[in-house]
């Protein structure tokens, strides 16, 4: 009898500030070996371009789904996002999912990029799912962009998943009416976590699909006591204060936190002196001290302690909703006693 993929776990390839892209290929094979379902690939406009990545990681693996999330759909011509999704589908007999997401506005302004709004990520979709069902697209003028014409291949019958990464209720509604997996964010409270699954499921019975059909991925940042303190400080006090540099507000307004609190935190003369992400930049002695802005309950939606404890945590967010879980910030050598301690309580048919 072997042990059975965990279809229902992810982690992040490359999570956190890697050495270079070439460890990617090692974490795709330790992630498989340990029976994880899918390892996720976030854009970074560095040493992380996802379409290399992504066929570095499925040529590695033989039965790891590897999802996107996220990409941006205005950095590519449609033509270019759909064929890079084709080859990789067809190239890993169908494992591959392409994830969208929003972006940061005040990046594309600085790039010169135009921001993205909801309706031009429903109809990008829209033009994936008829590029990949063979469609030739004559005259389109929507939310997306306008074009004479777009066609891939006529014999093409293609059944690609799409991701959408989803933070607010108008995105995670769009999730559910037109995307296959709704990815959400790190940090969020129990209650916010049954909030946005119930209006993802809400969305796409709406819609007239089966909720059930939608997977709704939980991002439980995932930090076991088996790692030195001062990494843990990095990956849970330092990511958390990274996210609140960059869009705190959004953060705070989705799990009902007080907003004073963040304006405290903005403005302390310590956090105010970064001009990059505190997550890269800070050392030992300033995270600690960032930790006292931080209150203990915006740390708590994450799984912390024992290896068991984790596990434990980690089933909660089944338990409250999540169709699966992302184990967040951990690399696949850091997650193996989490994933041992998950087994060990797993109810679930193995292969045989």
């Amino acid at each position: 009898m072997t042990e059975r993929q965990l279809d229902e776990l992810g982690f992040y390839l490359l999570g956190g500030a890697p050495t270079g892209p070439r460890t990617l290929i090692e974490e795709a094979r330790a992630g498989e070996a340990l029976g994880l379902g899918t390892g996720f690939i976030s854009e970074r406009w560095n040493t992380k371009e996802p379409a290399s990545l992504s066929g570095a990681a499925l040529a590695v693996t033989e039965e790891m789904r590897v999802a996107i999330a996220a990409t941006n759909h205005n950095t590519r011509h449609p033509l270019v996002t759909a064929s890079w999704a084709t080859t990789m589908h067809r190239f890993s007999n169908g494992r591959f999912t392409l994830g969208l997401g929003r972006g940061v506005t005040a990046l594309y302004k600085a790039f010169g990029l135009p921001p993205v709004t909801t309706a031009q990520m429903e109809d990008f979709a829209g033009i994936m799912r008829r590029l990949w069902r063979g469609e030739t697209i004559i005259a389109h003028d929507g939310p997306a962009g306008k074009f004479r014409a777009l066609q891939l291949d006529s014999d093409f019958n293609e059944d690609i998943r799409l991701g959408l990464v989803a933070f607010g209720p108008d995105t995670l509604a769009l999730g559910g009416r037109a995307f296959d997996d709704v990815i959400l964010h790190t940090f969020f409270t129990e209650e916010t976590l049954q909030r946005c699954v119930r209006t993802v499921k809400d969305a796409a019975e709406k819609a007239g699909r089966d909720p059930e059909a939608v997977h709704v991925w939980s991002c439980l940042a995932t930090v076991g006591d088996h790692l030195p303190e001062e990494l843990r400080m990095k990956k849970t006090v330092a990511r958390l204060a990274t996210y609140l540099q960059g869009y705190g507000d959004i953060m705070v307004k989705t799990n009902h936190w007080d907003p004073e609190v963040l304006q405290r935190f903005r403005a302390d003369p310590l956090v105010a002196s970064f001009t990059e992400a505190i997550d890269n930049k800070a050392d030992a002695a300033q995270i600690a001290r960032i930790a006292e802005l931080i209150p203990d309950e915006w740390l708590q939606p994450a799984a912390t302690g024992t290896a068991e404890q984790c596990a434990a945590r980690v089933r909660r967010e089944l338990e409250l909703g999540a169709d699966r879980v992302i184990m967040h910030g951990a690399t696949p050598e850091e997650l193996a006693p989490i994933v041992k301690a998950y087994r060990a309580t797993d109810t679930r048919t193995r292969k045989s």
